[in-house]
């Protein structure tokens, strides 16, 4: 891509509006994001599964290595981000990331022959390869929401994201259903071969999808950069001085923190509370993802209409921590229909929440004007993914901690969700300081742009 003048050393170079994308190309981004969406579920599930149980291993083990995934990621999707922004093809980067994405895919199931030979060092080449899960995740999926934000109309953003996302979901329904099948009976080589099957299926899906993406005028930060001499780090301190792109990373990290606790410990708190069957509870756990769907939907549907994504992502997150109060305390009625309400419940305030945020993300990244998407993507999918990581890893240590210093499995799991009510409430008011008071004027874009450059070195 060229732009139209040679920029002078310190000035920005005026780009050309991009191209907006429709619906067909809003379903070409989501059904990468639903391969994404598809190795990563076989890595934190069913190996997960498969290490605990046909291996043996401490259920810490396979926690450790998909918190490994994501810590990666603090650094890596902010550089790999900002490395895209430089390049103005981000296709590339995609393809480059999911194609990372499913070798190390492959290579941490084939682990698993490994362990049973000799722990030490089979762990190791685990951790090796989820490093490079985590690389893979960056350097595929920040592009990928760079584009969306930047490409999308402003109208279209919350059933933009809501698209994308149940894409991604049902991604992860797709792959568990037909692996499950083709695990049967199972073996470590397997599972090795069904991974390699997900991870060359979804090479030639996305490289089908992103064909013509890039297409549409741009103007690459590599052309700023020859001129101002701009450097990641420049560029990253610039970013982390807006007083929103803060408020807004805090944000991201508050309610995915606690939106995560509840991962690993929503099933066992239905059986070891309520006595329920590994059936029941997971049925009972449907009624959360169920509530998931129809908050994502009702959200993307109004958010159009009334409000602005932030509002919603607040009022998301408000009402879930008041439906992790409710849950908290519904041991003290003892009934499971009443459990089912609480769950379905807290999975449509999750729902908006979760839209109201990606809406707002991609709102921020689009909105500042200084041709630096991937690198704002990569800042808030860092602080989306490190917040997961610890938010399923310390709500599944706290719930025990809990219940050895309580004395109670109510009393344990119930300040678990006590904990993440507090911090959704938290993260409903950093959502509210997450967008200027008023929109910028062009000039004014312009001119933080160009303030934004001349940091950079």
């Amino acid at each position: 891509m060229t732009a139209a003048t040679v920029p002078m050393p310190g000035t920005a170079t005026p780009a050309a509006a991009p191209t907006t994308f429709g619906w067909p190309q809003v379903v070409r981004i989501g059904l990468v994001q639903a391969c994404l969406g598809a190795v990563v579920v076989l890595m934190t599930a069913t190996l997960n599964r498969v290490m605990v149980v046909e291996l043996g291993l401490p259920a810490s083990v396979p926690g450790v290595l998909v918190l490994l995934h994501f810590v990666v990621q603090l650094w890596l999707r902010p550089r790999l981000g900002f490395g895209a922004d430089r390049s103005g093809r981000r296709t590339a980067w995609i393809v480059g990331g999911v194609a990372l994405l499913a070798a190390s895919g492959v290579a941490a199931s084939a682990t698993t022959m490994l362990i049973e030979r000799s722990r030490p060092l089979g762990l190791a080449a685990a951790a090796v390869a989820f490093v490079f899960l985590g690389a893979g995740v960056s350097g595929a999926g920040t592009p990928l929401l760079a584009i969306l934000a930047e490409r999308v109309p402003e109208r279209r953003r919350s059933a933009a994201a809501a698209t994308v996302w149940l894409m991604m979901i049902a991604g992860f329904i797709v792959t568990t259903l037909l692996a499950s099948r083709g695990l049967a009976p199972y073996s470590h080589a397997r599972l090795v071969s069904v991974t390699a099957a997900v991870g060359l299926t979804c090479m030639v899906v996305t490289c089908i999808a992103v064909i013509g993406l890039d297409r549409g005028p741009r103007v690459a930060l590599a052309a700023a950069e020859a001129t101002t001499g701009a450097s990641f780090a420049g560029a990253l301190r610039g970013v982390l001085r807006e007083p929103v792109a803060r408020a807004f990373s805090v944000f991201i990290f508050l309610s995915m923190f606690a939106y995560s606790a509840q991962d690993l410990i929503l099933e066992p708190y239905a059986g070891l509370v309520y006595g329920l069957s590994p059936r029941e509870s997971t049925a009972i756990s449907g009624m959360h993802q169920a509530g998931l769907l129809v908050g994502m939907l009702l959200c993307a549907a109004l958010a159009m209409r009334v409000g602005t994504p932030r509002h919603w992502a607040s009022v998301g997150c408000a009402a879930s921590a008041v439906f992790f109060v409710a849950l908290a305390l519904s041991p003290l009625a003892g009934s499971v229909p009443l459990l089912r309400v609480i769950l379905m419940g807290l999975g449509v305030a999750n729902g908006a929440f979760a839209i109201g945020a990606i809406s707002t993300m991609m709102t921020l990244t689009a909105d500042a004007g200084d041709r630096t998407s991937g690198l704002r993507m990569g800042i808030f999918g860092a602080a989306q993914a490190v917040g997961t990581g610890i938010g399923q890893f310390l709500g599944a240590a706290g719930s025990d901690v809990s219940r050895a210093l309580l004395g109670g499995v109510s009393l344990g799991y119930g300040a678990v969700f006590g904990a993440e009510a507090l911090m959704f409430t938290i993260a409903a008011y950093f959502a509210m300081r997450s967008a200027p008071t008023a929109r910028l004027s062009a000039g004014a874009v312009q001119g933080q742009s160009d303030r934004l450059l001349a940091v950079m070195h």
